[in-house]
């Protein structure tokens, strides 16, 4: 896995190189917002994240895949990882981070490739905990528990994945695929998402880190509604999150269950909601959590 990661990072680093004489343009922005107060309110776990995805390319997405290297994503990310409140079930983590990845097809176009790599920085030099506290006590909300908090640190995480599309009969469309992670958590995934409906299907779409979603990096014109149900299982070895050396134990295997739809009811106006189901993390979650995912996009 390691190796996976100093492999993934070298071809992100070459990757702006390999189309030098094509210039790029603005081809979409994505992003999603996570929060369990959209979900089941726990307000604990994977209790937050928000990531912001802009792509270039040398031509606007058509729903053609580009070749590897062509569409590059930089993608910018935080959240925030707390323990159940009044509890040290698992340890506060604040997280930012920056990468850049890029999506391309291979094999003729039948398979869709993303790969790249993260640097992220964690711990209280990210100024999330302030920021949960200060949101907080704005809104009157219990206070966070962020007392015990990781350290801070950077790590990078680099990450494979590789989806094919089957179009099914009634405007519906299965994306099978497989994805490897390694740096900050070492894990290897499988899944599937199902798509009912046109819209988004001509858009290039890029999955969450957390929950999985799929939300569109690029947007047509096209209007109407989708909806998206999908899952995945991990295989998990280790997580930066949870240290082994104070006593965490990493659950060996992870799922996700999710649903989600996309309503565009005019090509200046998109909407997004869906909520996940996360399986337990660690020893000693006795139970799962929802998460909801929200996307509203205005363009003028």
């Amino acid at each position: 896995m390691r190796h996976l990661a100093l492999l993934l990072y070298c071809l992100i680093s070459i990757a702006p190189s390999l189309t030098v004489a094509q210039s790029r343009e603005g081809i979409g922005t994505g992003r999603l917002f996570n929060n369990d107060l959209l979900g089941d309110g726990g307000d604990r776990w994977r209790t937050g994240s928000y990531v912001f995805s802009y792509l270039r390319a040398p031509k606007p997405y058509d729903g053609t895949p580009q070749g590897l290297g062509e569409v590059l994503e930089y993608r910018f990310r935080s959240e925030i990882i707390a323990p159940t409140r009044g509890t040290r079930d698992r340890p506060y983590a604040g997280i930012l981070s920056m990468g850049l990845h890029t999506h391309g097809g291979v094999l003729n176009d039948r398979v869709d490739v993303s790969l790249g790599t993260d640097v992220l920085a964690i711990g209280p030099q990210t100024g999330m905990a302030d920021f949960q506290e200060a949101y907080h006590k704005t809104f009157s909300l219990p206070r966070p528990s962020t007392r015990r908090q990781l350290p801070n640190q950077f790590a990078v995480q680099s990450a494979i994945e590789a989806d094919v599309t089957h179009a099914l009969p009634y405007a519906t469309t299965m994306r099978t695929f497989v994805q490897a992670q390694t740096g900050a958590e070492d894990l290897v995934r499988a899944g599937a998402d199902l798509i009912i409906g046109r819209l988004g299907t001509d858009d290039l779409m890029l999955r969450d880190v957390a929950t999985g979603q799929l939300y569109r990096g690029t947007q047509d014109d096209n209007t109407g509604v989708s909806f998206v149900l999908g899952g995945d299982v991990a295989a998990v070895k280790d997580s930066l999150f949870l240290p082994e050396s104070k006593g965490y134990v990493v659950s060996e295997t992870r799922s996700r269950a999710r649903a989600g739809v996309n309503w565009q009811p005019t090509p200046d106006l998109s909407f997004f909601y869906g909520a996940t189901y996360l399986s337990p993390e660690f020893e000693g979650q006795d139970t799962g959590q929802v998460v909801g995912s929200l996307k509203l996009n205005f363009s003028f």
